[in-house]
């Protein structure tokens, strides 16, 4: 009975009160409503022959990691998960009126937001990465419909070959791969090679919504999947958890909520017209973006600070903006003129050595700091089980080497 009243529910609901909804990520969705439209949209059969069935659901909730914490509405993982025979089909029936009517229940908006931190001194704030947690039956929704963007996107090639991060058969390593193979193939002829490493301030954080719906409809995707995304992202409210401790609930006006299923996805939607109009080598994942080229002569050079000066409009157009104290440029080859470059107003310093996914890359192309630091860390571990382990034997040994270092 309780999921019949849900159901009705979210049947009945008004939908003209949504189209006018004052948030601005509804205007994108005028152009569904428009009889000239002729847009790839008019020919997409969306969800028409789909449906969230049970099984579906019943499959969700039985992969569910039990160890996870829960969202504001406090539905453990645990339980849901012991109890997937029985909620499957009410839950089946709220994600398909859910999903049909675009009309998103008020808990699954809501987020805890707790700190993880990255690097560097504790007590600075800004060593600290915001990551969302939000209700399990909602991020169970979004799995479903990030099954149905990611394979749209897929079938019609819409995220360009520069995107390597949340991308099917695509990693941290395939972008260093490609990326280097191109940039030592130039070194090796004996090419000078310039590359810009760009660092986007709170790039997650600062998604306008009214242009990430504009590029959800641009992109193709049907207008039910649309217009849900869209009910997603207004109204969204968050407060911070610490030590037990709660904030008051705020407002959140941009951004796609880091730790949720469905915020990488439409931040490689949001970034993927980064690369129009380039005339050099990007690559990116997720936000860490590298530009590179070779820098030979002052021409050269000048189609570099051309393409910097593209990213800039760019981001001014999309209302992101680039950290500049962390965009670092590398010179490559021994003939480099270690040309300067600049983004807007400001130079950005050269760099003898970046860290680039992970791994630390020098001017040189030469590994050894890569490898210092792998060593230095392998003997920091073989000293904690020197002082922590009596025994020497091989039984007790080779398992602690093998896991740890």
């Amino acid at each position: 009975m309780w999921a019949k009243r849900q159901e009705t529910k979210l049947l009945e609901h008004d939908h003209t009160a949504w189209k006018t909804h004052s948030n601005p990520v509804i205007l994108a969705m005028k152009t569904f409503d428009n009889p000239r439209n002729n847009s790839p949209l008019s020919s997409r059969r969306g969800i028409k022959d789909r449906n969230i069935g049970k099984q579906v659901v019943q499959e969700h909730l039985a992969s569910l990691n039990e160890f996870k914490s829960p969202g504001p509405d406090q539905l453990h993982p645990r339980v849901l998960k012991e109890l997937a025979e029985v909620i499957s089909e009410p839950l089946a029936i709220i994600f398909e009126s859910s999903w049909r009517t675009g009309e998103v229940p008020a808990d699954w908006r809501r987020a805890n937001v707790v700190p993880i931190f990255k690097k560097g001194k504790k007590n600075d704030p800004n060593n600290y990465r915001p990551v969302s947690l939000t209700s399990i039956p909602g991020k169970i929704l979004e799995k479903i419909i990030k099954e149905v963007v990611c394979e749209h996107l897929e079938t019609n090639a819409v995220i360009a070959n520069s995107q390597h991060g949340f991308t099917k058969n695509k990693s941290c390593q395939t972008n260093l791969i490609s990326f280097f193979d191109r940039v030592t193939s130039w070194v090796d002829t004996g090419n000078a090679v310039d590359v810009a490493y760009l660092d986007f301030s709170k790039a997650f954080d600062k998604v306008p919504h009214d242009l990430l719906a504009n590029k959800l409809v641009k992109c193709g995707l049907d207008k039910t999947t649309v217009r849900w995304i869209c009910n997603w992202l207004s109204e969204r409210t968050q407060r911070v958890l610490t030590n037990a401790s709660y904030s008051s609930w705020k407002e959140v006006t941009s951004g796609v909520p880091q730790g949720s299923v469905l915020g990488p996805v439409l931040f490689n939607i949001f970034i993927n017209d980064l690369d129009e109009g380039l005339e050099g080598t990007i690559i990116k994942f997720a936000d860490d973006t590298k530009l590179g080229g070779i820098a030979n002569t002052p021409e050269d050079r000048s189609r570099i600070q051309n393409d910097l000066d593209r990213l800039e409009r760019w981001a001014k157009t999309n209302k992101m903006k680039f950290n500049r104290d962390k965009c670092k440029i590398l010179h490559f080859g021994r003939k480099n003129g270690n040309q300067r470059y600049r983004m807007g107003d400001a130079w950005l310093d050269s760099s003898v050595c970046e860290k680039d996914l992970g791994v630390l890359v020098d001017n040189k192309l030469n590994m050894s700091q890569q490898c210092d630091a792998a060593a230095k860390k392998a003997n920091g571990i073989l000293a904690c089980i020197n002082r922590g382990i009596a025994s020497r034997s091989r039984e007790v040994m080779l398992p602690l080497y093998s896991a740890l270092v």
